[in-house]
C-alpha cells in the first residue's frame, strides 16, 4: 500500500475570502496538506528565501497583487536557482488569451481560471494535487496548460 505523503501547498492572493475558501476546499479535499499563505508577491519571496523548509509541492499564485504581483513572483522564482523546480500554478480571475500565453512562456506550470463555485473549486485543486511533480518535469503541453472548471 502506497504511503500517503504530507503535500505543502502555498498561496498567494490578497483577497482574504478567496484564501479562506481556497482553504475550506483544500481541506475537503485532501486532509494531508499545510497550507501556508502569502497575501502579495513580497511575503510569498520573504517566505521563500527566509523561512523554508519544508519546500512547497506547489504554488498557486494569483496576479493581481499589491507590493509584488504574481507576474514578477513568477519571473523571481523561475530565475532562482533553488526555485526554479517548484511548480507555479498561476490562480486567477482573468480568462485573457494574451495573458495565459504570456505566463505560459513565462514558466507557470499551469493556469486555472478561479472557478465560480464551490464544487469546481475543489475539482481545480484534486487535479492539481493529483499530479505527481517529481514525475513532472517537462514542460506542460500549451493545450493543456489552461484549466477552465
Amino acid at each position: 500500500m502506497k504511503k500517503i505523503e504530507r503535500k505543502y501547498i502555498f498561496l498567494v492572493d490578497d483577497d482574504e475570502d478567496d484564501c479562506l475558501l481556497f482553504e475550506d476546499a483544500l481541506r475537503e479535499v485532501c486532509d494531508m496538506t499545510e497550507l501556508r499563505t502569502a497575501n502579495d508577491g513580497m511575503e510569498l519571496m520573504d517566505i521563500l528565501e527566509n523561512k523554508m523548509p519544508p519546500t512547497p509541492d506547489v504554488i498557486f499564485l494569483d496576479l493581481n497583487m499589491p507590493k509584488k504581483n504574481g507576474y514578477e513572483c513568477l519571473t523571481e522564482i523561475r530565475k532562482e536557482a533553488k526555485f526554479k523546480d517548484i511548480p507555479v500554478v498561476i490562480f486567477s480571475t482573468s480568462g485573457e488569451e494574451e495573458i495565459i500565453n504570456r505566463l505560459y512562456d513565462e514558466g507557470a506550470d499551469y493556469y486555472i481560471k478561479k472557478p465560480g463555485s464551490f464544487s469546481k473549486l475543489k475539482l481545480a485543486i484534486q487535479h492539481i494535487l493529483a499530479i505527481d511533480w517529481r514525475q513532472h518535469r517537462f514542460k506542460t503541453f500549451k493545450e493543456d496548460f489552461y484549466f477552465q472548471f
